[in-house]
């Protein structure tokens, strides 16, 4: 089985692999703690195939967590919600990078601070590997739970098998002192009687403790073989687990809920199943503020994940709304969004139009020309609303067959005909289309388009406007939508 060893610090993630095969330890690296670590993590996972992770827990001299060890707690947490099919076991760790450093200094070549973060990784895998002799161990995923791995190879006893122990000692320390009881009476007895009573005695109380000592290690024979099964069943299937078909699958910033369920027929779901995970809840703090009837679209972050063959469309929509909410989390977007006078749904909802009207490197000004469009009143105007708008009711265009027709749709979608935000997003946006709209451009146009050679072309009326229609947007203004 493969694994991830992870030295984490404040700064710097340093990471090792390993296989509990030939349960040797190599450093990969070290990742820069900016943000983009958990995709980093995750991208050495896939890479590796892998979804298992040893963490080092620091600990004091004494024995003692710190707090460095919370943090690494808070880490490993934050680490399941970037990759929630991980598993991760905690090993112990002390002076790690300070033996990682002196093993660097005794090879003799130039290293820098990311290398003893690297090799701290392996020291930390290298020690779990070693503890964990013949067997594979048993990850658990919830980390409140988890108790931290202990240096030591002794093996920690089964409770049931030191239950059946301490009853084994009790029964031979009642038969100790029924054997003193029985030495003390026979003191008593005729001088005559003296030897053959306490020949007697010896055999029976021999005979005693022989039973209940042989008796006491069947059954410690029976737990240890009990054991043993149910440690090589578990190895058998992790091993199967880890073999298991698995594949990739992606959704592109600026996909819609219609190419995403294009994709999963592909794949090979049924269209049921689509449908009843689309109209599934899903407990993520980003959708409890949605208006009534309000779908998943815009709420999926585009990303490429691995699946095992067994997972659910449910599954697959948890990962990238997953990820999702950890782009809002860690870039605040909530609390930008709301310095712009919109909730998180809406500005979700006013990204998805950037996302569709520009190029990451402008879309921080299409951004401003919307939301002061906004500010003032006006129509957003958008001809990518009214896309999405006929892509809902009528996808083929047979009805709508023409700009004129489609340009007048009656939808809540359509920001040609009704003013302010559509009724919903209309893509699942970019990082950089929400950074956009929650730190627009400095400007202060009112109107923008893209010209025929690909160049975005702003300005203040609509009278310069259509000069720039008429000057650079003769067939890319006249597509059909």
């Amino acid at each position: 089985m493969k694994i991830i060893g992870l030295d984490v610090g404040e700064k710097r993630i340093g990471v090792a692999k390993g296989d509990t095969t030939v349960k040797i330890a190599t450093p990969i690296g070290f990742i820069e703690v900016n943000g983009t670590e958990w995709q980093e993590i995750a991208k050495i996972a896939r890479t590796n195939s892998t979804s298992y992770f040893v963490i080092g827990l620091p600990r004091s001299n004494e024995g003692n967590e710190t707090k460095q060890s919370l943090y690494v707690r808070n880490f490993a947490k934050k680490l399941i919600s970037a990759i929630p099919e991980a598993k991760i076991r905690f090993q112990d760790e002390s002076l790690t990078s300070v033996v990682a450093e002196e093993r660097l200094k005794s090879r003799k070549k130039p290293y820098q601070k990311g290398d003893i973060d690297a090799e701290a990784a392996t020291l930390i895998l290298q020690d779990y590997l070693e503890s964990i002799a013949n067997d594979v161990g048993t990850f658990n995923q919830s980390i409140d739970n988890t108790p931290p791995s202990n240096k030591s190879t002794k093996p920690k006893q089964n409770p049931v098998e030191a239950k059946a122990m301490r009853e084994l000692q009790n029964v031979k320390e009642r038969a100790k002192k029924q054997s003193d009881k029985v030495l003390l009476n026979t003191k008593k007895v005729k001088h005559k009687m003296k030897t053959s009573t306490k020949w007697i005695s010896g055999i029976a109380i021999f005979t005693i403790v022989a039973l209940l000592t042989v008796g006491g290690l069947k059954l410690v024979n029976k737990i240890r073989e009990d054991r043993a099964r149910e440690r090589a069943e578990e190895y058998a299937r992790q091993e199967a687990e880890m073999k298991a078909e698995v594949f990739n699958f992606m959704i592109k910033p600026g996909e819609t809920i219609f190419d995403i369920k294009k994709s999963l027929l592909e794949v090979g779901y049924s269209e049921q199943e689509i449908d009843d995970a689309l109209n599934a809840e899903y407990d993520f703090e980003m959708l409890q503020d949605r208006p009534e009837n309000a779908t998943l679209e815009g709420f999926f972050y585009g990303d490429t994940h691995e699946f095992y063959e067994t997972a659910t469309v449910q599954d697959i929509f948890k990962a990238f709304l997953q990820g999702m909410q950890n782009v809002i989390n860690e870039n605040d977007l909530t609390g930008k969004y709301a310095d712009r006078g919109l909730s998180l749904f809406q500005g979700i909802t006013l990204a998805s139009v950037v996302q569709k009207e520009a190029a990451p490197k402008d879309q921080s000004t299409v951004a401003q020309v919307f939301l002061t469009r906004l500010e003032n009143g006006m129509a957003l105007g958008s001809d990518v609303t009214v896309s999405y708008a006929l892509d809902t009711i009528d996808p083929d265009r047979s009805t709508y067959s023409d700009n004129e027709a489609a340009l007048a749709v009656d939808s809540c979608y359509n920001t040609r005909i009704y003013r302010g935000l559509p009724c919903g997003p209309i893509s699942n946006p970019s990082l950089s289309a929400l950074l956009a709209v929650a730190n627009p451009s400095d400007t202060s146009y009112l109107y923008f388009l893209t010209g025929d050679d690909g160049m975005m072309y702003y300005s203040y009326t609509e009278s310069e406007h259509n000069q720039n229609i008429y000057s650079h947007c003769q067939k890319l203004c006249n597509v059909s939508l």
